[in-house]
C-alpha cells in the first residue's frame, strides 16, 4: 500500500503550533505521572567490571577474539544494532526539541527523556566492552559511520506524525531490548536490557497517552498520522551499516520480526487508541481508518507466510542435525 504522507492544508485543521499549545496540559500531566513512577538507576551497577581487562593498543593488552564473548551469535548481532541505535541520541534530541520546543512542560519532557535515554548507551557500551561481547574496533567503526550520517525522521513534517511514530517506536525498542536479553545467553546482559526496557515502556506510555489526547481534539488528523506512521514505519537504526542483513538475522532469531511487529507493537497501541472503533470521523479520517485496517490485515497475512517459512527452516535444520548425529 502506498500512502501520500505529504501534509496538505485542509480547512479547519489544527496547526502544529495550536496542537502543541492545546496539548500542553496533557504533557504536564503525563510528565508528572512519569516522574512519579520512574525510578533512577545507576548504569555502573549493571556492568560486571571485574571481568574487564586491557585491549591491545597503547595499553598493550589482549586483542579481541570471538571466543572471548559469552553471548550468543544472534545476541551479539542484536546488541550491536541496539547500541548503535541508542548512539544517535544527539540527533533524536535535536529532532524532538525542534518539533516540540524547549519551553514549558514540552521542553522539560524533551530534556528528561534525553537524560534517561542517555543511560542506555552508557550501560550497553560499558557492558559490551567489559565482557568483550563484541569486536570493539568494528563497533567503533560502525558508530562513526552511523553517527556521521546523522538521523532525519520520516515524520519531521508534522508534530502529530512525530508523536504517533514515537508511540510505536518506543514500544518496538522495548521489545527488541527485552528479546535480545532473553536470547543473549548471559543473565547479566538479560538483567541490564530488562532495566533498559522498563525505561522504554514508560516512554511509550507517555507518548501513547499523548496520542490518545490528540485523538480527542483532532481525530481526523490523528487518524491520518497513525495510518501514515504504521504504513511507513521504519526503526530509527535503519541507517546502520549492514542493517538489512542484521535485521534479517534478528527476524530469524525471534528478536524482532513481522509477527512481533504486528502482534506486540502495532496492535497494542492501536487497540489502546480504539483507532479501529472510532466513530464520528470525517471523510479523510474514515478513509485513513479503512486503509489502516486493510494494511494491518495484509501485514498479518505476511507475518503468517514468514512464520511458515521459519518453521520450514527450523524443520530442515533439525533434520540435518539428526542426520549428522546418526
Amino acid at each position: 500500500m502506498t500512502i501520500d504522507a505529504t501534509p496538505i492544508a485542509r480547512p479547519g485543521e489544527w496547526s502544529d503550533t495550536r496542537l502543541i499549545y492545546a496539548l500542553e496540559e496533557v504533557v504536564e500531566r503525563e510528565l508528572n505521572r512519569h516522574l512519579a513512577v520512574a525510578r533512577d538507576w545507576m548504569p555502573h551497577e549493571y556492568v560486571p567490571w571485574s571481568e574487564g581487562r586491557n585491549f591491545d593498543g597503547p595499553l598493550d593488552g589482549e586483542p579481541w577474539s570471538i571466543e572471548q564473548s559469552k553471548v550468543t551469535d544472534i545476541g551479539r548481532t542484536a546488541l550491536v544494532v541496539n547500541l548503535l541505535t541508542e548512539d544517535n541520541l544527539p540527533s533524536y534530541h535535536h529532532e524532538i526539541a525542534s518539533i516540540f520546543g524547549r519551553d514549558g512542560a514540552w521542553g522539560t519532557w524533551v530534556h528528561r527523556w534525553t537524560a534517561e535515554e542517555g543511560r542506555h548507551g552508557i550501560v550497553m557500551r560499558d557492558y559490551l566492552l567489559t565482557t568483550r561481547a563484541v569486536d570493539p574496533v568494528q563497533l567503533e567503526n560502525f558508530r562513526m559511520a552511523h553517527m556521521s550520517e546523522g538521523f532525519e525522521s520520516d515524520n519531521q513534517h508534522s508534530m502529530l506524525h512525530s508523536v504517533a511514530y514515537v508511540a510505536f517506536q518506543e514500544l518496538a525498542t522495548r521489545i527488541s531490548h527485552r528479546n535480545t536479553g532473553r536470547e543473549s545467553g548471559d543473565p547479566v546482559c538479560d538483567r541490564m536490557l530488562a532495566r533498559i526496557a522498563t525505561d522504554e515502556n514508560l516512554h511509550m506510555v507517555f507518548y501513547r497517552n499523548l496520542l490518545r489526547a490528540a485523538f480527542e481534539i483532532a481525530p481526523d488528523q490523528a487518524m491520518r498520522a497513525v495510518r501514515d506512521v504504521v504504513v511507513g514505519f521504519r526503526m530509527p537504526g535503519h541507517g546502520i551499516p549492514g542493517f538489512e542483513r542484521a535485521a534479517a538475522r534478528m527476524a530469524i532469531g525471534g528478536i524482532y520480526n513481522l509477527r512481533i511487529h504486528h502482534d506486540d507493537v502495532l496492535q497494542p497501541v492501536i487497540r489502546f487508541l480504539k483507532a479501529m472503533d472510532l466513530a464520528g470521523l470525517g471523510p479523510e479520517g474514515r478513509k485513513a481508518q479503512e486503509e489502516l485496517g486493510t494494511f494491518m490485515d495484509g501485514l498479518d497475512a505476511e507475518a503468517r507466510v514468514l512464520e511458515e517459512r521459519l518453521a520450514a527452516r527450523r524443520a530442515r535444520l533439525a533434520a540435518r542435525a539428526a542426520r549428522a548425529e546418526g
